[in-house]
């Protein structure tokens, strides 16, 4: 039941990162494409992060063409083979997970460590032979996961049944982390497989984690070590026949990096600064990104999470002080901002900044008058015509 458990939620995940994440893009707008001109900044941008240039472009046009005319003639017989084979794998792993399910209190410690870790190196042995005869591509990211999945659960069930009585859990963690990262570099040395590095990476810096937490190293310096550390293999991967692996890898290790950071802001000052100086630092980490023409989903990302974490932790420095206006002004300048960077998540965020910040102002200040809101309807119309004018000049130029 456990191990059907684990299976589900990573299943779950892996679902909801393919489908929420262009989800959440749309809606930031970080890789909307609404027109002719979007679509070519976003092919240069995906050029430039993948170093393709417009031969390959042209290859990739006419094999893309080719394949397609194939695949339409694909005979009913491979779909309905292809079919049946993931929904045999699917089948197999359910049995196994039930039978240890229902079965798993009348067990003895050998039987349990046979259905689990003996049927995590049966699924290795199938790994590697289907790694080995590259008949079936697509079953290489579900047996690598699957694999995964019952061999790290269990070397945790043998140590638990070899020593029972056991509580040091670091030095269970450390050893099946460096058991299955010894497993899957050896794997990815052979294969070159993008899912064998990303199990590999994992379970190296799993290890890494628990290891450096064991020599006792707060945790703010290990996340900022280790989010540094994997913001360099990212950018390397980028280089690679990995790079798929690039954006997670720099989306992770930013903000784990920053995490530390945070923590040790707080430490030294207080929450709030932290936060404006954390979302500062992400804004340039975006904004870098953006000059170097890579990565928009991650310049996007970057621009909404710094953005909100200077917002807040500003708001909370200037509140019920003598520069609270000063909120306003920021807010103003990031609009200007806004509108140069092109960033829709930007501007999202700066909207709502500056909208919640006159809702509070009016509330504290002018919860009676009248004539504030009149004022700001005013404001409000100025601002348009100013825009209106400004854009007929700039059409005059």
């Amino acid at each position: 039941m456990i191990s059907l458990a684990i299976l589900v939620v990573i299943l779950l995940l892996i679902g909801g990162g393919i489908w929420a994440w262009p989800l959440l893009a749309g809606m930031l707008g970080i890789a909307s494409v609404t027109d002719k001109p979007s679509a070519l900044k976003n092919i240069a941008q995906l050029m430039n992060t993948y170093n393709i240039t417009s031969v390959e472009v042209d290859n990739a046009l006419h094999a893309y063409t080719s394949n397609y005319s194939a695949s339409t003639n694909r005979s009913k017989g491979e779909i309905a083979k292809t079919l049946f084979t993931y929904l045999g794998a699917i089948f197999i792993l359910a049995g196994i997970s039930t039978y240890i399910s229902m079965f798993w209190e009348s067990m003895g410690s050998a039987m349990r460590i046979i259905v689990t870790l003996g049927v995590g190196y049966a699924l290795l042995i199938v790994l590697v032979s289907a790694l080995h005869e590259k008949k079936f591509p697509r079953l290489i990211l579900p047996l690598t996961l699957a694999n995964v999945v019952m061999m790290t659960g269990g070397w945790f069930v043998f140590i638990h049944e070899i020593f029972p009585h056991g509580d040091n859990w670091r030095a269970a963690v450390l050893f099946v982390f460096g058991t299955m990262a010894v497993h899957h570099i050896i794997l990815f040395n052979k294969f070159q497989r993008t899912a064998l590095a990303f199990t590999s990476l994992f379970f190296i810096y799993g290890f890494i984690n628990v290891g450096l937490d064991m020599l006792e190293l707060p945790i703010t310096y290990i996340a900022i070590v280790l989010g540094a550390s994997l913001f360099i293999v990212g950018s390397a991967l980028e280089k690679t026949a990995h790079r798929a692996l690039s954006e997670p890898a720099l989306l992770i290790g930013i903000l784990w990096m920053n995490s530390g950071l945070f923590d040790r802001i707080t430490l030294v000052t207080a929450a709030n600064w932290a936060s404006v100086v954390i979302g500062i630092s992400l804004i340039f980490t975006a904004y870098g990104m953006q000059k170097s023409v890579r990565y928009p989903r991650l310049i996007g990302l970057g621009y909404f999470i710094g953005s909100l974490m200077m917002y807040s932790g500003l708001f909370d420095l200037v509140e019920n002080t003598a520069v609270e206006l000063l909120y306003f002004a920021v807010t103003a300048s990031m609009l200007y901002a806004c509108v140069v960077l092109q960033s829709r998540a930007l501007l999202l965020t700066t909207v709502i900044a500056m909208l919640s910040f006159i809702g509070y102002f009016s509330a504290q200040y002018f919860a009676n008058s009248l004539g504030w809101p009149i004022t700001l309807m005013l404001m409000g119309l100025a601002f348009l015509g100013v825009g209106t004018i400004a854009i007929k000049v700039k059409q005059r130029i």
